[in-house]
Parts: structure tokens; C-alpha cells; sequence
């Protein structure tokens, strides 16, 4: 199995290229990466990084929140996340038409 492409889908065939196994690298990265920004989104509305009231961090808090909402999106996704990427990846994989990907 190639690092990085989860429990779930594997690299096969002897066929399979270090252009093909560049790609599906960037196509797991781009899902993740889709899912930490759906992540962010979703933690905001819920009001993470939102100023406390008087007892905030100032004009830093409001200019880094963002960034830490960002960040822990990221951890987020990389850690398991909620199965988004997963399901994205595959979709990738399907609409790029990389060979040698199956389903474990």
C-alpha cells in the first residue's frame, strides 16, 4: 500500500508509474485540503474564532483568528476528519481516470 492513500484504496499492477503514484498523491492532498477548507467553514459558523466580548485579544485575535480557525481545520482533516476527503478522493480518482487505484 502507498503511504498516504488510507486504509481503503491501494496502488496495483505492476504497470502502476511514479507518475501515476505522484498523482494520486496530489489528488488525496487536493481532497484533504478540500475538506480542511469545508472544516473551516463549518467551525466558523459555529463561531470559532469570534471575538469573547471586552475581554478579547484586541485587533491580534481579530487578525489571526482566521488563521487558527484555518489551522485546526487542517489538523482536523489530517486527522481522519469527517470522511469528506475520503469520499472525494475517490471521486478524483474516478474522474481522472488514474489506473492501477482499487477499492480494499
Amino acid at each position: 500500500m502507498i503511504e498516504g492513500t488510507g486504509p481503503s484504496l491501494q496502488i496495483v499492477g505492476a504497470a502502476q508509474t511514479a507518475s501515476d503514484s505522484a498523482r494520486v498523491a496530489q489528488l488525496r492532498a487536493a481532497a484533504e485540503e478540500f475538506e480542511a477548507t469545508f472544516l473551516a467553514e463549518m467551525l466558523k459558523s459555529a463561531g470559532f474564532g469570534q471575538p469573547r466580548g471586552s475581554f478579547g485579544g484586541g485587533a491580534g485575535e481579530d487578525a489571526f483568528a482566521s488563521l487558527l480557525v484555518k489551522e485546526q481545520a487542517t489538523q482536523l482533516a489530517a486527522g481522519g476528519g469527517i470522511g469528506l476527503s475520503e469520499h472525494i478522493f475517490r471521486a478524483l480518482v474516478r474522474a481522472d481516470g488514474v489506473q492501477g487505484v482499487e477499492d480494499v
